[in-house]
């Protein structure tokens, strides 16, 4: 997942209001609701601190209609009496609504509840051209077409020479239009940023095309085993962009244990556990953030000054750095404006949504999972190395450099 989006979040210092909304229950008083959950999120927000002008535009946002209203849910972020980012939620929050407010936005079930949203083009192709469609969770949306020649394209059943020569020239024409669809399908990838090509048609016709797409193109593409000209059922779409999603995340898992075997050096290209991904975070060098949803490292309490490279298990360790001031936070969320600020990418693997993710570090420490001491290690609860989850501890990264 890009991070990008996050970027406002990070630009201006904290703390910050993070909530959760329901918005999957229906109901013929359903403004009544949302009124009453404005207040009682601005009220939970005042109770643990945030400022009355905070407070005032969460309840605000919340009441009135919202703009990126999604099927399930939304989440926004405020700070200094103005909403400073909102989207849409692909699953409702786990527990209901729930607001937070620290020393960072709690970004962390964000990118779980959000889900992955890979854009597709399907591409239906035939002899003579193809149609383009833009497929998103938001539905779909025309992205051109191409034409190609004409005539011929039909072979004939004869064998004398003379049709065993037009026979030839049917061929070409296939060729041809067959490039013409991918050189435009990779442009139209291109433009649209699209994570997933689906080709739709015969299977000659779709092999042609997929053949002559260029090599940077052939692992974002799938095909479709429709007959010229059907097209793709929603159903059929979102199985595909699923299935995708799972690939992606098997492949990235697959490379990631790969990665974080050492080589003759003792060096590896991948890490686990807080420490070494605190370490690799001042470095720069986080390339893929891993972040199982249950992963008892995200809970774990870092240090953090006001760079998003500045992040530490001990508060000593900022001070020696030259950070005069620090604040407690989550590992997930630290590590997630570092990478975010450093232009990494994060995945999310092993979603299970049975769990509450709006978990902060007061709670965790009721439980006995931090010392709370203020100033040492964050101890949280330890993780189990020989669990066959990957990455142990639920926090892991693919690096830039060893």
């Amino acid at each position: 997942m890009d991070l990008a989006f996050l970027h406002p979040l990070y630009e201006r210092p904290g703390p910050w209001a993070s909530v959760y909304v329901d918005t999957s229950r229906h109901a013929e008083d359903a403004a009544h609701q949302r009124h009453l959950t404005a207040r009682a999120m601005a009220r939970d927000l005042a109770d643990q601190g945030a400022d009355e002008a905070t407070c005032r535009a969460v309840l605000e946002a919340v009441d009135e209609a919202p703009r990126f209203t999604g099927p399930d849910g939304r989440v926004l972020f405020a700070r200094d009496g103005e909403v400073v980012l909102e989207a849409p939620l692909a699953r409702p929050p786990q527990g209901g609504d729930w607001a937070r407010w620290a020393a960072l936005p709690r970004v962390a079930p964000l990118l779980e509840l959000a889900g992955e949203d890979p854009v597709a083009v399907v591409a239906y192709v035939d002899r003579k051209g193809a149609d383009f469609e833009l497929r998103s969770v938001l539905g779909r949306d025309d992205a051109g077409k191409v034409t190609g020649r004409q005539w011929p394209v039909h072979r004939t059943a004869t064998a004398d020479w003379s049709e065993r020569h037009f026979q030839l020239r049917v061929e070409n024409t296939w060729e041809h239009n067959a490039a013409e669809i991918a050189d435009a399908l990779a442009v139209c990838q291109e433009e649209s940023g699209a994570d997933l090509l689906i080709l739709v048609g015969d299977d000659r016709e779709r092999r042609a095309v997929r053949e002559r797409l260029p090599q940077r193109l052939h692992g974002m593409v799938v095909e479709a085993s429709h007959g010229s000209g059907s097209r793709l059922l929603d159903d059929d779409v979102e199985r595909l962009r699923t299935e995708h999603v799972r690939e992606r995340e098997a492949a990235e898992l697959e490379r990631f244990l790969a990665a974080r075997a050492p080589d003759d050096e003792g060096r590896a290209a991948a890490v686990e556990g807080v420490p070494a991904l605190v370490e690799a975070a001042r470095e720069h060098r986080i390339d893929e953030l891993l972040i199982r949803p249950d992963a008892p490292d995200g809970r774990r309490e870092v240090w953090i000054g006001e760079d998003p490279d500045q992040v530490a298990v001990r508060r000593t360790e900022l001070k020696i750095l030259g950070e005069q001031q620090s604040w407690a936070a989550r590992a997930d969320d630290a590590l997630i404006r570092s990478a975010a600020m450093s232009d990494a990418s994060a995945l999310v693997v092993g979603a299970d949504l049975d769990r509450d993710p709006s978990g902060d570090l007061d709670r965790d420490r009721d439980a006995g999972t931090g010392n709370g001491d203020g100033d040492g290690e964050a101890d949280g609860a330890p993780a189990d190395p020989s669990s066959t989850d990957a990455p142990v501890g639920g926090l892991g990264a693919l690096l830039r450099w060893k």
